[in-house]
């Protein structure tokens, strides 16, 4: 089991800091959303998380974790639906470090594969091609995929953007399970109402840390008034702080 721990991170573009001075850890087996106001850095946050962003200063540790031990589905999606690929063979994509650019796929990943389009509601679309999809149903092939990667932390950039309720109901659900088998699970939301209900955790900020811990104890008025007035006073074009030692 991984803790991953940030230690007065700072991450941005440019040297323009999105994330300010942050510091805490997402424990083992966790469920935490990340909210705060448009613009406080929940996005650039997750891409330090998973690896795709560099610090600008402090750093992040995730013990013995790999970058690519983190199934991670980002706000964009980067996937060209006009390509002509299926949905089975897209939610495969998620085993190509197991299997290799030229390896073979054996009969069980197959079942692993249509297992998985079960457990998101698909069951029956394997052949369909991509393009074909509602912005619901290829929402839904990315968790598959997920699942099929099997791995100890999940990390999702709005997971429900532009999709319909019902979708939403039965994504809400392969989380719970990922949860109750012990995964870490960060997630970017914006429905406050869906943080209440679904999510232990939760770590509001804007730019820089206004708190972490229980949901109930993190989403007061008190703070999440204290994260609209420090959004709208955060300056875009200020430097890097000058103690990042840059």
């Amino acid at each position: 089991m991984t803790t991953i721990t940030l230690t007065d991170l700072t991450l941005g573009y440019e040297r323009h800091p999105a994330v300010h001075h942050l510091s805490g850890s997402f424990q083992p087996g966790s469920m935490t959303a990340v909210v705060g106001p448009n613009g406080s850095g929940k996005s650039t946050l997750l891409k330090g998380i998973v690896g795709i962003l560099r610090p600008l200063g402090g750093h992040i540790t995730r013990q013995n974790l790999k970058k690519h031990q983190i199934a991670y589905l980002p706000q964009q999606l980067e996937i060209d639906r006009s390509f002509p690929i299926t949905v089975l063979d897209t939610v495969i994509l998620g085993l190509w470090r197991q299997i290799g650019i030229f390896g073979g796929m054996k009969r069980d990943l197959w079942s692993r594969a249509e297992q998985a389009l079960q457990a998101v509601g698909l069951a029956g679309f394997e052949m369909r091609a991509i393009g074909n999809l509602s912005g619901g149903q290829f929402r839904r092939v990315m968790f598959a995929r997920m699942l099929l990667q099997d791995s100890a932390v999940v990390v999702l950039d709005e997971p429900f953007t532009s999709i319909d309720s019902q979708t939403t109901i039965d994504l809400l659900k392969v989380i719970e399970r990922w949860y109750k088998e012990k995964r870490t699970i960060i997630a970017v939301l914006h429905d406050f109402s869906q943080v209440h209900d679904h999510f232990p955790e939760t770590l509001l900020i804007a730019r820089e840390l206004i708190a972490w811990g229980p949901t109930a104890e993190v989403m007061t008025d008190k703070h999440l008034t204290l994260s609209r007035t420090m959004s709208e006073a955060w300056d875009d074009e200020a430097e890097i702080c000058a103690e990042e030692g840059l």
